[in-house]
């Protein structure tokens, strides 16, 4: 997967991920893709529902270890 941007919200718990997601989503340009890894179990979800309400694409979303890795693509 590629990607325009990462964010590292390792050891961050909710809802500091989806904050700093959200922000970081701000500075990009419609259609380039955020990576995001965070450590918090919860975040997939967290994810899911942060895409259905804001209209963001959540591309895909991977574990890695002790690792969860969020792929959104700016709408």
């Amino acid at each position: 997967m590629e990607w325009n941007t990462e964010l590292d919200t390792r050891g961050l718990n909710c809802p500091l991920p989806i904050l700093k997601a959200k922000k970081a989503l701000a500075d990009m340009v419609s259609g380039q893709v955020l990576k995001v890894v965070a450590t918090d179990p919860g975040s997939n979800r967290d994810f899911q529902a942060f895409a259905r309400q804001t209209g963001n694409e959540l591309v895909d979303q991977e574990a890695q270890g002790d690792e969860f890795i969020h792929y959104l693509r700016r709408r």
